[in-house]
């Protein structure tokens, strides 16, 4: 029996790599601390054959949740400090943003965390099917432009592979201060398989319990712009 070694697909990415130059101290953190918190071979030249990742070597059987896009690092240092017995990877294809997480990383001292500096898509491939306990994507690129929208990680191109990736009752958080991100999370989201948990107004005006406020958040409410919290179940 023969097989073939999966074909690379085309992939644009709008984003940012990189911005201002980096510290020296920014620097010594991906030289010295990148490598060890690899989840394992994502990207396609170190997996051609897209193998799925050993998530529970990775993080000892613990479940496992997951943050696209961390920006600084603030919330998910957070979840990672005050959940210990979970395993959480977060991806992020802005170095500074790895830079400043691994930072946090050294001051908070906290040790079930995996870091994939790049696409979210190339980790989504190898990511066990129904892997993932929890997802977060908080103040993700709003992309305000019309023709730009499809460039929004709310599209399908996005939410069907982490709707694979998740299991089944599994929670997905999202965090964002546009309303018309707002309105297309509430259409595209569901299409991928998702039921959206809110009973009442509060339910999206006000953060969840254990949030704690990024950068971003507060950025957003200096310009007088209004946080909405979205909380999805990935149905059975």
């Amino acid at each position: 029996m023969s097989t073939q070694t999966p074909q690379r697909p085309r992939r644009n990415f709008y984003g940012r790599f990189k911005g201002k130059a980096l510290k020296q101290s920014q620097k010594t953190y991906l030289n010295e601390d990148l490598d060890a918190l690899s989840p394992g071979a994502v990207d396609w030249d170190a997996n051609p054959e897209r193998h799925p990742l050993d998530l529970k070597a990775l993080f000892g059987g613990k479940d496992v949740w997951l943050e696209v896009g961390f920006g600084g690092g603030e919330h998910l240092v957070h979840q990672a400090a005050n959940n210990p017995d979970i395993g959480i990877i977060g991806a992020e294809p802005y170095i500074n943003g790895v830079a400043m997480l691994l930072g946090k990383i050294r001051k908070a001292g906290v040790e079930n965390l995996a870091v994939h500096p790049g696409d979210a898509r190339d980790l989504f491939d190898v990511l066990p099917e129904a892997s993932i306990s929890r997802a977060f994507l908080l103040y993700p690129d709003p992309w305000p432009k019309t023709r730009h929208h499809r460039r929004r990680f709310v599209t399908q191109e996005h939410l069907e592979p982490l709707a694979r990736a998740l299991k089944p009752g599994s929670i997905f958080r999202v965090a964002t201060d546009i309303p018309d991100y707002v309105r297309q999370t509430l259409e595209e989201v569901p299409r991928a398989g998702f039921e959206w948990l809110a009973e009442r107004p509060a339910d999206w005006r006000e953060p969840w319990d254990d949030w704690i406020s990024t950068r971003y958040e507060q950025k957003a409410l200096r310009e007088g712009r209004t946080p909405h919290y979205l909380t999805f179940r990935r149905k059975d």
